[in-house]
């Protein structure tokens, strides 16, 4: 089931399963010490991919003013491999034309994950840089 919410909608058990998630992924399995959870994290919209009570896969979204972007996708190790990045990546894009119709989505992609965004129509925008030592790129679907 995906559900999604406002951060001020989450229980406390929901964010706290939310964060550990994060903080495991982009912090300790990349090996990449930073301020994971930061002041986007007050206001903007939580994609959750919840299924026998466990948060399996997740992304957040947030709204730019000029555009929307979504970042954070994760899918929780012991689930990956079972297409379940592209579930999640498919109904934050969904939520997005919803809620935001028109506006065009803008993400800073890890480069070797190029090919899994240009699958839903996003195109490159930037040369690889480095963003916390890991290789990114920008990308960009517009609708």
């Amino acid at each position: 089931m995906i559900t999604v919410k406002h951060t001020n909608e989450l229980t406390p058990k929901e964010l706290i399963d939310i964060l550990k998630e994060r903080v495991k992924v982009f912090v300790v399995e990349q090996n990449c010490p930073y301020q994971e959870v930061d002041d986007d994290d007050y206001d903007d919209l939580h994609v959750c991919l919840i299924e026998d009570g466990q948060l399996k896969a997740y992304t957040r979204i947030i709204d730019k003013g000029d555009h929307i972007t979504f970042g954070r996708v994760l899918v929780v190790k012991e689930f990956r491999k079972n297409g379940l990045g592209e579930k999640i990546v498919a109904a934050t894009i969904d939520e997005i034309k919803q809620r935001f119709p028109k506006q065009p989505i803008q993400i800073q992609a890890q480069a070797y994950l190029q090919k899994f965004y240009e699958q839903f129509g996003f195109k490159a925008i930037s040369d690889v840089y480095l963003e916390d030592n890991i290789p990114h790129l920008d990308m960009l679907l517009n609708f």
